[in-house]
């Protein structure tokens, strides 16, 4: 018989104590989302997607087991708490050091972050969806730009989540939040020359159908199509050698992200991704070192308000806020669960995140940017005699833990004696990550500062999570270019 997926939720609590879990922790979670996609013009697929279920921890004899249902009976939740509980204990006997969780305060919390009322996933008709991306479309498919633009790909993804987590210590965090995408993808070719480029773009935020005005997407969409015209087109050779970068927000949330944000995830450096994702080189005996200039900053927010990776408490029912990574170029915090922070003896910094009821919490980014500093984008330019500014990047890569770097330039102009001049073409700025922050010597101020949204991989299983990364103007001094 089918139960109130709140009041099982309860009774696994119960359930796993009766069983002498020393930690049991019952998440509920149901996500409505829907798909739009369009393809040159033409819609591909609409679609919904609709789950939901509970997954349960369990905590006892020094390890930990996970399972999950979504037959919504008190049979299915007495087989979970009985299966995890048992992983538990198995895995905890061949541990030869036991897992414990950190001591944390307990909160009990309700919070929401919707749509306008009317913006919300649910209250918009699949045909008013269509139609915008259509219109997004209609802009670049009539633009004249001197380039042709064979192929275009846009794809709009909405959700809300509603999730009830409980701990037989007592916390009880409840929260309901709606999530906007929209990923895009433009190739251009210039048709003299066969040369060609594309231009990826997504775009989220915590909200509804709303976030597309917010965005001023239309024109957003042009000028990003715009300006990948131009590239194909009038961009010419970047210069060699060593010079200076002026780097955007895009360029520096990613950079953020990949050389900050990873290697500060706790898990990461005690190995457990190793297998996976790579390791870090960073350590917990590095914590206080100098790893960037005093202008570097590096903060990872849950709690922006409206952002894509937008929280107030984590999947471990722990209260979220600001997480210093770098702090004036010194490695102050990482990316804590409850489990890393008890071997590491220090506390949770509320990064347990999962992607959805049948996987487990690990330490996540949420929101990660370079704060803010005092300069005008002008002031980082002026003295600059030989340089490049990169404004966005179109890829990247960097090594399994996370020191040697490269990023290729999309949008990026030449520097000569303090002014901004023609188009280059795929500057490539190669460097390790210490040397990268410690070569920032300005940064931009507050009202420059810009977030673009990611899908952040990492687990086995996979979890995509939604998040934020971004700052606003950097300058970074004697970098060499090939």
């Amino acid at each position: 018989m089918t139960s109130d997926p709140y009041d099982l939720v309860e009774k696994a609590i119960d359930e796993g104590s009766k069983l002498g879990a020393k930690y049991i922790e019952a998440r509920y979670e149901k996500l409505g989302g829907n798909v739009s996609i369009l393809k040159n013009g033409v819609p591909e697929l609409g679609g919904i997607n609709r789950s939901r279920g509970i997954g349960i921890r369990v905590l006892k004899d020094g390890g930990v087991g996970f399972a999950s249902f979504n037959e919504m009976t008190k049979e299915e939740m007495k087989i979970a708490v009985a299966f995890a509980t048992k992983m538990a204990e198995l895995s905890g006997k061949r541990r030869t050091k036991k897992i414990k969780f950190s001591d944390e305060e307990v909160h009990e919390a309700k919070y929401e972050s919707k749509g306008v009322n009317g913006k919300r996933p649910f209250e918009v008709n699949p045909e008013e969806k269509m139609e915008r991306l259509l219109s997004i479309d209609k802009i670049v498919s009539e633009l004249q730009t001197g380039a042709v633009i064979p192929f275009r790909y846009f794809f709009m993804n909405d959700q809300t989540q509603k999730k009830l987590i409980v701990t037989n210590e007592g916390a009880r965090i409840e929260s309901e939040i709606d999530l906007l995408q929209l990923f895009g993808l433009i190739v251009a070719v210039n048709p003299n020359t066969g040369s060609k480029e594309q231009t990826f773009i997504q775009k989220g935020k915590a909200g509804g159908l709303e976030a597309l005005d917010f965005w001023n997407i239309n024109d957003y969409i042009e000028n990003k199509a715009k300006t990948l015209g131009k590239i194909v087109t009038e961009s010419k050779e970047a210069p060699k050698g060593t010079i200076d970068y002026v780097v955007g927000p895009n360029v520096i949330g990613i950079c953020a992200h990949e050389n900050t944000g990873h290697p500060s995830e706790a898990d990461r450096i005690l190995g457990r991704e190793g297998a996976q994702a790579g390791e870090s080189y960073l350590n917990q005996e590095m914590i206080g070192e100098r790893i960037g200039s005093e202008h570097v900053t590096i903060i990872d927010d849950p709690t922006l308000e409206g952002s894509y990776g937008f929280y107030l408490y984590d999947d471990e029912g722990i209260k979220a806020g600001p997480r210093y990574l770098h702090r004036k170029g010194i490695f102050e915090e990482m990316l804590h669960n409850r489990e890393s922070a008890a071997f590491m003896e220090t506390q949770s910094t509320a990064a347990a995140r999962a992607i959805g009821f049948n996987r487990e919490p690990i330490p996540r980014m949420a929101n990660t940017y370079l704060a803010p500093g005092s300069f005008s984008f002008e002031e980082l330019t002026e003295d600059i005699k030989l340089g490049v500014f990169m404004n966005d990047f179109t890829e990247w890569n960097i090594d399994d833990r996370r020191y040697q770097s490269k990023y290729v330039g999309l949008e990026a102009y030449l520097i000569e004696n303090g002014e901004i001049k023609h188009m280059v073409r795929r500057p490539v700025l190669e460097t390790t990550t210490p040397k990268l922050w410690g070569s920032v010597d300005a940064v931009a101020k507050k009202d420059l500062l810009e977030f673009d949204a990611a899908t952040c991989g990492k687990g086995d299983p996979m979890q995509g999570a939604p998040v934020y990364h971004g700052g606003s103007f950097m300058r970074i001094r004697n970098v060499e270019v090939r």
